[in-house]
């Protein structure tokens, strides 16, 4: 049997070669030499090409041992010979997810639990625990000893940081260093959130030395990059075990702490969320708090009424971190829709809505506001909130499909309503 037209190919020009030697029995002229050199070539030509098979894929599939983060790192850098830098940079991030997840584990019995300091808010008026505290100071310190940072935005910090000339590079990193830290008391999982861009514009001290103002401003649109600009995000989930989910553009592989080597080692290839799921997780204590599309969308999701008329179960942890892993794994939708309390959003888009819009698009799902896809959107702020609906395709587009028909119905009475006013 021939698999492709090269196949055929390749036989035929075997038998040929087979039935020229078996004619001539003695191969002695140049004419005999140059025809069976002619055919050889001819063979080597229409060789079928080996598939080539994502890093990924190939090293989890051929490798009798796990394969290790660094492992896995090294070999995109030698496919890719621009990614070098990129190895040290995320190789700084995941020793600092070692370190913060080591904290994690022994917040209880190190008195790490609690607020750092009381009365004191971050920049978005929110108490900090300890844990956000230290783990923001380790992935920061982590960054910047890579030696491939230009700027870094914490999600703790009120502006970006500007790294050191002696440090710097040519990366701009964005991060939630603790996700669902107010979980961390009772112990659910929480999580690490982060994206990386090229830099735009310089802000190096020495390019602003009669304008210190003027490389804030460079440093700060460097951060404010539209989720498109992303060349790699991930998040590191603090669970039962500890996974980190990484896309360099290339799919969405999975990572898993072994604790007796410390080494992160791949244990799921190529993420593929699936088509649609049956799992919906969005917090309904603000339920009467939605626009009326997003409770007419949870209220179809609930009865059944739904494109599969089947009912969805309710999962939903509080750590964003937590619940997004389990939609891509699982499927379904998860969503923080903006409300009468947050009109524009909850999330920030900088830390939260980009990264994960950028990894939910590597797995093949699809990422939302209700209006428009995140990943366009630009940042006007540092720390602007937008509201999020992510998951499988099929269960974003018929989000958007009830929740497009309320805007048209709010839309209609509004100008009825104008209208009767006349």
């Amino acid at each position: 049997e021939f698999g492709t037209r090269k196949d055929v190919q390749v036989y035929f020009i075997q038998v040929l070669l087979y039935l020229y030697k078996e004619e001539c029995q003695e191969i002695t002229t140049a004419k005999d030499i140059f025809l069976i050199r002619w055919i050889s070539i001819k063979m080597i030509a229409v060789q079928p090409q080996p598939k080539k098979t994502p890093v990924a894929e190939y090293l989890q599939t051929s490798q009798d041992t796990p394969t290790s983060l660094t492992r896995y790192l090294l070999e995109v850098a030698k496919q890719n010979k621009d990614m070098g830098d990129m190895v040290a940079l995320i190789n700084g991030i995941q020793f600092a997810c070692k370190k913060i997840a080591s904290l994690v584990g022994k917040a209880g019995v190190t008195d790490l639990m609690g607020i750092y300091q009381q009365g004191i808010v971050n920049v978005h008026g929110e108490e900090q625990k300890k844990l956000d505290v230290l783990s923001n100071e380790v992935l920061k310190n982590a960054l910047k000893y890579s030696g491939k940072m230009a700027v870094i935005a914490s999600e703790e910090e009120d502006v970006p940081i500007m790294v050191e000339e002696s440090y710097s590079g040519n990366y701009v990193v964005v991060f939630d260093p603790l996700d669902g830290s107010s979980n961390l008391d009772a112990g659910l999982p929480t999580g690490t959130i982060f994206g990386v861009f090229q830099q735009q514009f310089s802000c190096l001290i020495h390019d602003y030395e009669e304008s210190i103002d003027n490389m804030e401003l460079a440093c700060l649109q460097n951060t404010l990059q539209p989720g498109r600009r992303l060349i790699a995000a991930g998040y590191c989930i603090y669970s039962s075990s500890t996974m980190l989910v990484l896309s360099l553009g290339n799919g969405l592989h999975c990572f898993t702490l072994d604790t007796e080597v410390g080494e992160f080692v791949l244990t799921r290839a190529n993420i593929q969320i699936p088509q649609r799921g049956n799992i919906y997780s969005f917090n309904e204590s603000n339920f009467y708090q939605w626009d009326k599309g997003v409770q007419d969308y949870i209220e179809r999701l609930k009865k059944g009424n739904n494109q599969t008329n089947c009912r969805y179960s309710a999962r939903y942890v509080g750590s964003m971190v937590a619940d997004v892993h389990r939609t891509i794994l699982y499927g379904g939708i998860f969503g923080y829709p903006a409300d009468k309390k947050n009109v524009s959003g909850k999330l920030r888009l900088v830390y939260e809505c980009a990264p994960m819009a950028y990894l939910v698009e590597q797995a093949g799902g699809k990422a939302t506001t209700g209006i428009e896809n995140i990943l366009d959107l630009t940042p006007k702020d540092i720390h602007e909130r937008k509201p999020l609906i992510l998951g499988s395709p099929a269960d974003i587009e018929e989000f958007l499909q009830v929740y497009g028909m309320s805007r048209v119905d709010r839309e209609d009475m509004h100008m009825w309503d104008n209208l009767s006013s006349l």
